[in-house]
Parts: C-alpha cells; structure tokens; sequence
C-alpha cells in the first residue's frame, strides 16, 4: 500500500470511528431521536442501546489491528440495516453517514482480513 492509499485508509476509518462513537454514544445517552427508528422497525427500545454498545465497541476495535476485520465486518452489519432504515423511511441524504460507514467498513474487512487474530 503506498503512502497516499494509507493515509486515505486510516483517514476514512478515522472518520467511519468517529461517526460510529457519535452515533453509539446518542443511541447510549438515550436521545430519542436516534431510538425512533427502532420502533418504526418494530424493534425493542433495548435493541437501540444494544446496538449502541455495539457501535462503540466495533469503533474502538478498528484501532486493533488483529480485531480490525471482525469489528469491520460487524459494522458492516449493522450499517447495512441503518441504510435499509434511510432507504425506506428517511430522505436519501439522511443515510449518507451510515453508507459512508457502510462503505469504509467493507473495504476495511478486505484489506485486514489476513491480520484477523495475528498477534505479531
């Protein structure tokens, strides 16, 4: 990987944490606008601070380098049923954030996939 492509890659998984730590810490503070769109899918108000949780911890794990594709893969997740959301319910660019996560996670998953459980 030359130098501009690692700077962009950690850039945009800077950036993808940044959003996730945002976005968990509401769902975890409880801000009712970011819980609505659980009951609107027909989900328990405890889903969203689950998924808040789960948000932050894959945030801190895409600084883990040997935890790095499993937490992107699980973002992944999580970030394809947040654009879902968007899609069918929200104007398209309310959902840009999450395609963005969704986006930088996936590419994150291919390109440390081989460091998965690596300890050196």
């Amino acid at each position: 990987m030359n130098p501009i492509q690692k700077y962009a890659s950690t850039t945009a998984m800077v950036l993808a944490a940044l959003i996730l730590l945002a976005g968990g810490g509401a769902k975890l503070a409880g801000v009712p606008e970011v819980h609505m769109s659980f009951g609107i899918l027909g989900l328990p108000a405890w889903f969203g601070y689950f998924i808040g949780v789960c948000e932050i911890a894959g945030a801190i794990g895409l600084f883990i380098r040997p935890l790095r594709a499993l937490a992107a893969a699980g973002i992944s997740l999580i970030m394809l049923g947040a654009v879902y959301f968007h899609i069918m319910h929200t104007p398209l660019a309310q959902g840009l954030p999450a395609l963005f996560v969704l986006l930088t996670s996936v590419y994150l998953v291919t390109q440390s996939k081989d460091q998965l459980f690596k300890t050196k």
